[in-house]
């Protein structure tokens, strides 16, 4: 399994009339996740881009248990523990300390430059088992 975590501070534009957190925001702190996932296991998205495979979502859920307002302090977890990286799926979890606000999953495929479904590259199934070696759950390419 891959997991990550990181803060976000809720900003007042991030915020509704009522004050409460607009939901599309929670996407996009799936998407800091995310990447920092990816930075974690030494694959930056960056260096993706750069090499012609992109990850986009082809599915994404969010159930909302309790809002989020201006300035909390948010913590965002996010892992992957699917046995295929042709189609990844990354779950989350959004808390404020110890209260569970959101709980979430997206759904991505690797494609090519010219948006058709590939493999992953080599390096990032190599940075895939080097993070999970230690706890014998990985990732495969089937």
């Amino acid at each position: 399994m891959l997991s990550a975590s990181v803060e976000v501070r809720v900003r007042y534009g991030e915020t509704d009339k009522m004050g409460i957190v607009y939901h599309p925001n929670y996407l996009t702190w799936f998407e800091i996740a995310r990447i920092e996932l990816l930075d974690s296991i030494g694959c930056p998205y960056s260096s993706l881009e750069a090499k012609n495979f992109f990850l986009p979502v082809l599915s994404c859920r969010v159930e909302f248990r309790r809002p989020a307002h201006f300035d909390d302090h948010l913590r965002v977890f996010v892992k992957i523990d699917q046995s295929s990286t042709l189609r990844i799926k990354a779950d989350y979890e959004v808390f404020r300390e110890n209260d569970l606000l959101a709980v979430g999953e997206t759904t991505h495929a690797f494609v090519s430059g010219e948006g058709k479904v590939v493999r992953p590259p080599q390096d990032f199934l190599e940075c895939v088992r080097e993070s999970t070696q230690q706890t014998g759950q990985g990732l495969d390419a089937n």
